[in-house]
């Protein structure tokens, strides 16, 4: 069957949550779903996939409906795109979909430490379930359509998923406060040096945990409301993501927009309070500094890509309210060349600037140095490729990621020689202490 030819079928009313259609494919070896701005998707079951773990790369290619075997090729990883087919495509049509940890990312540039557990997962999924007005539609694009279909109706009929996810001691940060003031006098020390201009500076906070992380999903989800939401399990291992940040809109006539996030305040429940916070922020020169120096890396990183001239910051310093803070976001727009393969984009432009520093390589060195733990997938990105490359993919904060019993979540912020320690490690709670706080209501003390 070709992508031109698509089979369609009602499987769930719109009402059914997320994370129960989730647990319906506990059994598949691996399952992702994309918020993707209000048009949610499920990709099942990929036709081949690449993962690496551990430095090591490992293709599989599927055989009948749900066998995996090994293979010797690495294409998705040189996808080749339709471009001359590109349009204006709302959502997931079929393609690429996956995520890129910011380990897999940065070791592009330079020597780091990564963390044990799967750093990339890059699946081709022709079958997938997409979320309309009057329910949610299994699509496929399959020769054996009607099979997978009643493949997939046997699971959510039979599902026998008992997991309860709970965790086994509070999650806490890995760094106490004089560890944080260490690595941000640090911070400063290099940048009065000249070795940077900026650092992400981010801290862990870890637990021990049995169950699977999709029980919490809808609700972090619903807490957090996120635009850039998702989650993906490859294995043992789970990420779930309730990021507001856009890395990469891969647009129609090869148009890209990009929306980094760099200046943070703390929202408020009463409303003079709340707006008095948005406005410091607005004023902020230093979170503005901070803004304009991703902003130019940015810039710098997609007119490599870019048509001459094509690149522009229709937005400059807007303010972006959510559910736990108000965040000053820019955005900038580019236009591809024609002969540039959008996967090589996304892929030399990770990790974002937002979440390493300036300049780009010696602050992500300065990361490796000063974190002292691997960040995984934290500040990588998950997302999707259609086959006419349009497409989108986030940067993966506000994000929990499990492998086997291990659970982190992160947060932090740039630091930059105007920064204040005390309130940039305030920053971190206001930024992740109301996930922190949900998360740990799966602990119960004995």
């Amino acid at each position: 069957m070709s992508l031109s030819s698509t089979y369609k079928k009602f499987i769930f009313k719109h009402d059914i949550s997320v994370n129960k259609i989730l647990k319906f494919f506990a059994t598949l070896p691996h399952v992702v779903y994309l918020q993707n701005q209000q048009c949610p998707i499920i990709g099942l079951m990929p036709t081949s996939y690449v993962q690496i773990i551990n430095s090591e790369i490992q293709s599989f290619k599927r055989v009948g409906i749900s066998e995996y075997i090994a293979s010797v090729e690495h294409k998705i990883l040189n996808f080749e795109f339709n471009s001359a087919k590109n349009k204006n495509t709302p959502s997931f049509t079929g393609g690429l979909i996956g995520f890129v940890s910011y380990d897999y990312a940065a070791n592009q540039h330079t020597k780091i430490s990564i963390k044990a557990q799967p750093s990339l997962f890059l699946g081709e999924f022709k079958s997938y379930l997409k979320l309309e007005s009057t329910g949610w539609y299994f699509y496929s694009h399959e020769d054996i359509a009607d099979d997978i279909f009643n493949y997939i109706l046997n699971l959510i009929e039979s599902n026998q998923s008992t997991s309860v996810f709970a965790l086994t001691a509070p999650c806490q940060a890995r760094w106490t406060k004089s560890e944080y003031d260490y690595a941000f006098n640090s911070v400063q020390e290099y940048i009065k040096a000249g070795d940077c201009y900026q650092i992400n500076l981010t801290q862990e906070f870890t637990a021990k945990a049995y169950g699977s992380l999709v029980d919490t999903a809808d609700d972090f989800w619903n807490l957090t409301q996120a635009p850039y939401s998702g989650y993906l399990r490859v294995g043992d291992f789970e990420l779930l993501s309730c990021s507001p940040e856009l890395f990469i809109d891969f647009q129609a006539e090869r148009k890209i927009i990009t929306k980094p996030i760099k200046g943070t305040m703390p929202r408020h429940a009463n409303a003079q309070k709340d707006e008095a916070s948005k406005q410091r922020l607005k004023r902020s020169e230093k979170d503005m500094a901070e803004n304009v120096m991703i902003v130019d890396l940015l810039r710098n990183d997609l007119s490599v890509y870019a048509e001459t001239g094509s690149v522009k910051t229709p937005k400059l310093f807007d303010i972006e309210s959510f559910n736990q803070v108000h965040h000053m976001v820019s955005e900038i727009t580019a236009i591809l060349k024609p002969d540039v393969n959008p996967l090589n984009v996304l892929m030399s432009a990770l990790p974002g600037g937002s979440i390493t520093g300036a300049p780009k390589i010696r602050a992500m060195q300065i990361i490796e140095e000063l974190e002292a733990a691997p960040r995984g997938a934290y500040c990588g990105s998950l997302g999707y490729f259609n086959h006419d490359g349009t497409g989108c993919w986030n940067i993966l904060i506000r994000s929990i990621q499990k492998y086997q019993e291990d659970v982190s979540l992160w947060a932090g912020g740039g630091i930059t020689i105007a920064s204040d320690c005390d309130a940039e490690y305030q920053e971190c709670f206001d930024k992740v202490e109301a996930m922190l706080d949900l998360l740990n209501t799966w602990y119960t003390p004995e």
